[in-house]
């Protein structure tokens, strides 16, 4: 403490230096951003999917997990039994089996009630998928 001048401490924080560090991460994160590719999930559209065809197999299954098979063709307007699911899959091959074009099977489509669980679902579908089903797909509400 020569010449009566007492020295203070600086209590002010030097932010130049975390500036510079925050610049470099930013050109980092700049420069390896394109270079990341994110993947592309196509996801069916309700607008697309909303128009139902003509004389579809529908498969119901309703809260309580049981099914019923709704059949519309010229002949019977509306034909509804119940089924089990064991019964469901041969149900299916044989009216896909009648369908006056055999390269063009009737089309599956799978209700469900909103209740009812996804595993439900995937099991119907899982096993008309291993019978070699062709055409299924899922029943949806129109968007307003």
């Amino acid at each position: 403490m020569r010449g009566g001048r007492m020295r203070r401490s600086m209590s002010d924080i030097n932010v130049v230096p975390y500036i510079d560090v925050m610049l470099v991460l930013l050109v980092i994160f700049m420069v390896t951003a394109p270079l990341i590719t994110p993947g592309n999930i196509d996801l069916p559209s309700v607008a697309k999917s909303s128009i139902a065809p003509s004389q579809p197999i529908e498969i119901i299954i309703k809260a309580d997990k049981s099914m019923t098979v709704r059949v519309r063709d010229n002949k019977n307007p509306v034909d509804e039994r119940p089924v089990k699911k064991d019964e469901l899959v041969e149900f299916v091959q044989q009216r896909q089996s009648a369908s006056p074009d055999p390269n063009n099977p009737a089309p599956v489509v799978i209700s469900a009630d909103k209740k009812v669980e996804y595993d439900a679902v995937l099991q119907v579908m899982d096993a008309l998928q291993k019978k070699n089903i062709k055409r299924v797909g899922l029943a949806v509400k129109p968007a307003i």
